[in-house]
């Protein structure tokens, strides 16, 4: 079991810059890759990036590529996500995930552990 708990969320101007962590329990965190989600009020969950086991491999919504950066510190069990140049509809719940399988996907279904969310406005 792993538990995961996102933090660095908050209100940011256009073209601002915020950096996500979530931080993961137990010694297993280098087994699972780990992805961010988004979900804006009455919207569905969408994804956003993801980043395999070693680090080696990373994936993008189409819609934060150039952007944003996942990374992670597996000594630290925690993993990041670097959000530049924001936009208001960037705005949203921002979830960590991680994932026992080494199938790249964007679907939120095939993730395993769920932090609780942080929030992350963007607006003037």
């Amino acid at each position: 079991q792993v538990q995961l708990a996102e933090s660095g969320g908050g209100l940011v101007l256009p073209g601002g810059s915020l950096r996500l962590s979530c931080a993961a329990s137990g010694r297993t965190f280098s087994s699972y890759a780990m992805g961010w989600f988004r979900q804006a009020p009455g919207k569905e969950r969408e994804f956003v990036a993801r980043i395999s086991r070693n680090t080696f491999n990373t994936l993008y919504a189409d819609s934060v590529k150039g952007r944003f950066t996942i990374s992670r510190d597996n000594a630290k069990n925690t993993v990041y996500l670097q959000m530049n140049s924001l936009k208001p509809e960037d705005t949203g719940v921002y979830y960590c995930a991680a994932d026992r399988s080494v199938v790249s996907t964007t679907d939120p279904k095939q993730y395993d552990y769920w932090g609780q969310g942080t929030q992350v406005t963007v607006s003037s």
